[in-house]
C-alpha cells in the first residue's frame, strides 16, 4: 500500500511539473504572426477558448496544451511554448502589474466578405489575410444582403466597393476598358433583377442594410473606398449625387445641402467631388487620390496610440502588435482626415502632428464599426491589374496583423470588453 501511494504521488508530482497550457506570442520571436491568428480561430472552432493577453508580449494567445495543438502550430510553421502552471502564474503576476489584461475569446466568429461575383481587376487585403491565416468565410454580395442573410454572421467585411452607384470613380481612367464596361452591365442588370430602376438606388438599400446589421449587433470592418463610401451612400439617400454617365441622368444641384450626416457612421461635415472623371468621392480622403502625395514608401509612416488595456480593451485589442510605427500604404481612400471624423468615433492610428487618420472605431447601436484607411498593406501603391500580395513572403506584417486583430474581436467575451 505504501508502494502505491508513492507511485500515485510520483504521477501527481509529474503531472503539475509537466507543461499545462501553450503560448503562442506575437513578439518579434513569432515565426509567422498571420498565421498564428488562424490557430487561434481553429481553436475556438473546437469549442475550447482562448486567452488573448493584450500587450503581453505582443497579444499573445494561451491555451490549454495538448499534442495535436502543438504539432498544428508546427505544421503551420507558428511558434509556440510550453508553460507549467507556475510559468503561467509569473505571467498573469506580469499582466496583473502592467498595462496589460487577459481577455477570454469564446466562439470563433462566422464571418462573410461582401464581394461581387466574378472577376475584379484588383485583390482584396482581407480576403488574402483570412485566406492565408486559414480562417473560414463566406462570400456575399447585393442578393443575399437583400434577403436578410447578414443576420447569418458575425463580422462582415466590405470588399473594395464603391455604394454610391458611381463604380468607384474610375470612368475617367477606365471607362473604355472592357472590365468596367462590362461591371457597369452586370450592375444595372442586377439591380434591375432586385427591382430597383438605378445601380445607385439599389446601392442606398443595401447600405441601409448593412447600417442595420451593425445597430442589431454586428461587426464592421472596411478598408479603402469602402468605408467612405457607405457613409457618403447613406449621407446621400435622398438626393442624386451621380453624373449622366452613371445613371443617364443629372446630378441634383442641391447635391450638397441635402446630405444628412446624421445618417452615417463615421463622417461628417464633407463635401462631395461629383465631377465622373475625378478619381475621388469626398473630402474625407487625405490625401486625395487625384492629387497623392507621393512620399515613397520609405518615409510614409502612421503610428498606432497606446491605450490603457484594463479600462479600454477594445481599443487595445484592435491596436495589438509587435510594433507600434507601420508602414503607410495608399489606395483610393489613402487615410481620413481628422475633421471629417465624428467626435465620438475613436482614432487608433495616424500620422503623428497633422490631421491624417488611417486607422478609426466606433459604435453605433449593439455593434461596432472599424475602418482602415488604404487597399493593401504591403504594396505601397497597389494599382488596377497589379498582381496579389504573396502574404507568404510578410509572414510578420504590422500593417495585416491590424485586420486580422479584428477578426478575432467578435469572439470576446462580452463582459470582457467594458463596452
Amino acid at each position: 500500500m505504501r508502494r502505491f501511494h508513492q507511485f500515485i504521488y510520483f504521477l501527481l508530482l509529474v503531472s503539475t511539473l509537466r507543461a499545462q497550457y501553450l503560448l503562442i506570442p506575437m513578439d518579434m520571436t513569432q515565426q509567422d504572426h498571420l498565421k498564428a491568428y488562424g490557430i487561434a480561430y481553429w481553436i475556438l472552432e473546437k469549442d475550447i477558448t482562448v486567452e488573448w493577453l493584450l500587450n503581453y508580449r505582443g497579444g499573445s494567445f494561451l491555451f490549454t496544451d495538448s499534442p495535436h495543438f502543438r504539432q498544428e502550430c508546427q505544421l503551420r510553421g507558428v511558434s509556440a511554448e510550453a508553460l507549467s502552471s507556475g510559468q503561467l502564474s509569473q505571467v498573469y503576476t506580469d499582466i496583473e502589474n502592467n498595462n496589460m489584461e487577459r481577455i477570454l475569446l469564446e466562439k470563433a466568429p462566422k464571418i462573410a466578405v461582401y464581394t461581387p461575383p466574378g472577376f475584379q481587376p484588383w485583390d482584396d487585403a482581407v480576403t488574402l489575410a483570412l485566406t492565408y491565416s486559414e480562417i473560414p468565410f463566406e462570400a456575399i454580395y447585393d442578393r443575399e444582403v437583400l434577403s436578410g442573410k447578414l443576420t447569418d454572421y458575425d463580422w462582415l467585411h466590405l470588399h473594395h466597393e464603391d455604394f454610391t452607384g458611381q463604380y468607384g470613380k474610375f470612368w475617367g481612367s477606365f471607362g473604355t476598358q472592357a472590365w468596367y464596361i462590362q461591371q457597369q452591365k452586370d450592375s444595372e442588370k442586377l439591380a434591375a433583377e432586385l427591382g430597383f430602376k438605378k445601380v445607385s438606388q439599389e446601392k442606398r438599400q443595401v447600405s441601409r442594410e448593412i447600417k442595420t446589421f451593425v445597430t442589431e449587433g454586428g461587426f464592421l470592418f472596411a478598408m479603402c473606398s469602402a468605408a467612405d463610401a457607405l457613409d457618403i451612400a447613406l449621407a446621400a439617400e435622398s438626393t442624386d449625387i451621380c453624373d449622366a454617365v452613371f445613371d443617364g441622368d443629372g446630378i441634383d444641384p442641391a447635391y450638397q445641402q441635402k446630405l444628412d450626416f446624421e445618417k452615417t457612421l463615421a463622417f461628417t461635415n464633407f463635401q462631395l467631388y461629383t465631377n465622373p472623371a475625378v478619381y475621388e468621392f469626398s473630402d474625407i480622403d487625405t490625401p486625395p487620390s487625384h492629387q497623392p502625395r507621393l512620399r515613397g514608401a520609405d518615409r510614409d509612416f502612421f503610428t498606432l496610440f497606446e491605450f490603457a488595456a484594463k479600462y479600454d480593451p477594445v481599443p487595445t485589442m484592435l491596436t495589438q502588435n509587435h510594433v507600434s510605427v507601420i508602414n503607410g500604404f495608399m489606395g483610393q481612400t489613402t487615410m481620413f482626415l481628422e475633421s471629417k471624423i465624428k467626435p465620438a468615433v475613436t482614432v487608433m492610428g495616424k500620422i503623428e502632428g497633422s490631421e491624417e487618420v488611417k486607422y478609426i472605431h466606433g459604435n453605433h447601436g449593439r455593434g461596432t464599426f472599424t475602418f482602415y484607411g488604404g487597399h493593401d498593406p504591403e504594396d505601397y501603391t497597389h494599382r488596377v491589374g497589379d498582381p496579389p500580395t504573396d502574404l507568404s513572403l510578410h509572414r510578420n506584417s504590422p500593417g495585416y496583423r491590424l485586420i486580422l486583430n479584428n477578426v478575432l474581436f467578435p469572439a470576446a467575451r462580452k463582459k470582457d470588453l467594458k463596452t
